[in-house]
C-alpha cells in the first residue's frame, strides 16, 4: 500500500495532473491530459484500476468526483476540490483531504464556470453525472 502523502509528493513533483495508485496492480500510475479525460478512459477502458484506488489530482470538480465515486476510488487527495465534488465525495464514503475548497472549478479561460462543473452541477448522484460526461467528451472528441 503507498500512502496519499507519497501520491501528492509524486503530483506535486511531477508536472502531472493526476497520480493513481490501484491496489488491483500495485502500480503507481501518472497522467497529464487536462480535465477530466484521463478520468474518463479509466473509467471506460481501465475501471479495475479505480478499483478501491487512492488518487492525487490537481483539480476536483463535480464530473471528475462523480468519475471516481463509479470507478470505486477509495481516497482523494486534491489541490483544488469545488464544493459540489467535495459534498459528493463525502457522502459516497469516499475519504477526501485537499488544500483549497472553491465555489466552483473555472474554466481554462478563467471566464465562468468549467463546463463539466457546470453540466453536472444540477445532478444529485454520481450516476446522474455519468450521461452528461459521456455526451461531453463524445461532443468534445468530434
Amino acid at each position: 500500500m503507498i500512502s496519499l502523502s507519497l501520491l501528492k509528493e509524486r503530483l506535486l513533483d511531477s508536472g502531472c495532473s493526476l497520480v493513481v495508485y490501484s491496489p488491483m496492480t500495485s502500480q503507481v500510475s501518472t497522467y497529464h491530459s487536462r480535465g477530466i479525460a484521463d478520468l474518463y478512459e479509466l473509467y471506460t477502458s481501465c475501471p479495475e484500476i479505480l478499483q478501491g484506488a487512492s488518487i492525487a489530482d490537481k483539480v476536483v470538480g463535480k464530473g471528475a468526483a462523480a468519475l471516481m465515486i463509479l470507478g470505486g476510488v477509495r481516497v482523494v487527495y486534491a489541490q483544488v476540490v469545488s464544493q459540489s465534488a467535495k459534498k459528493l465525495l463525502q457522502e459516497a464514503g469516499v475519504e477526501i483531504s485537499f488544500d483549497t475548497v472553491a465555489d466552483y472549478i473555472i474554466n481554462r479561460q478563467a471566464t465562468g464556470m468549467c463546463p463539466v462543473e457546470k453540466l453536472c452541477s444540477q445532478a444529485i448522484t454520481a450516476e446522474e453525472c455519468l450521461p452528461l460526461i459521456q455526451n461531453f467528451i463524445t461532443q468534445s472528441s468530434c
